[in-house]
């Protein structure tokens, strides 16, 4: 009898188990969703359906402001970090292994091994002797705070989807005596975009929902958007915050949705 292949779900429990995942990682979120339609001003009791929080949420001035305020950290955070990983994951791809090659990827990556409250804290101490000497307590803090933290989660894709690229095309192209400029514009930018896209979306997501780092660095009435939610519910929890929440979710959704399909449209 011919040897069937091993798969993975035809072990004994992997049904089970794959469903107590999906239920143990879904089951809050759709939980959460299903509360912010609730009509009670209890997030523990049900008291029929209701879109009255979604109003309440979408009138508040303090969400509003804290949700632009989010978006424009978030949207100058993911250009920051993806310019300087795709600098760098060019210039530790694009070449011949070097001396110090595996240091540079280790400080690269160093944020994603060293725990985001050490991260916080020595941005707190950096940039607090920044403020102190120059009196400056604008927005730029927390952008170049979150760009620094966001810079290996946009340089791991983009590495990787530099590695998986051919690289004779770029030889064919010097050879045809193309500059350095016009091989990089014609034909490694083209292969890299969804390295860079899938880059600069997971870095946008990473800053919008950042908590840490944003309490640390923050001044006074610079609250984003999950630091004004933690606030609201350290005061008092309403359906407001679930129907905040979800609105939250459904945007996350709808940047990976853009990214699948832009994404898979580029590899088609």
């Amino acid at each position: 009898m011919a040897n069937r292949a091993f798969s993975v779900s035809r072990l004994p429990g992997f049904t089970v188990t794959a469903l107590a995942v999906f239920a143990i990682l879904y089951l809050p979120i759709l939980t959460l969703v299903a509360y912010s339609f609730n009509a009670s001003q209890s997030v523990a009791v049900w008291g029929g359906l209701t879109l009255d929080w979604y109003g309440k949420a979408w009138a508040n001035d303090h969400v509003k402001d804290a949700t632009l305020r989010s978006l424009t950290i978030a949207v100058s955070a993911s250009l920051i970090s993806t310019t300087v990983a795709t600098l760098a994951a060019l210039g530790t791809t694009r070449r011949k292994p070097f001396k110090g090659q595996t240091f540079i990827y280790v400080m690269i990556n160093q944020p994603l091994m060293v725990p985001e409250i050490v991260t916080a804290v020595a941005l707190l101490i950096f940039f607090a002797s920044i403020k102190i000497a120059t009196g400056y307590q604008g927005l730029g803090y927390l952008i170049l705070a979150h760009s620094a933290f966001c810079v290996p989660f946009a340089y791991l894709p983009i590495r990787a989807r530099l590695e998986g690229m051919d690289f004779s095309l770029e030889t064919a192209a010097a050879d045809l005596y193309a500059s350095p400029w016009q091989t990089f514009r014609h034909v490694t930018l083209p292969l890299l975009g969804p390295g860079i896209i899938a880059g600069s979306m997971l870095a946008f997501v990473i800053s919008l929902d950042d908590v840490v780092i944003t309490e640390f660095v923050k001044s006074g009435g610079q609250d984003t958007l999950p630091t004004y939610m933690l606030g609201q519910m350290r005061r008092q929890l309403t359906p407001e915050i679930n129907a905040v929440s979800s609105m939250l979710l459904a945007l996350t959704v709808a940047l990976l949705t853009a990214f699948f399909l832009l994404t898979r449209k580029k590899t088609n």
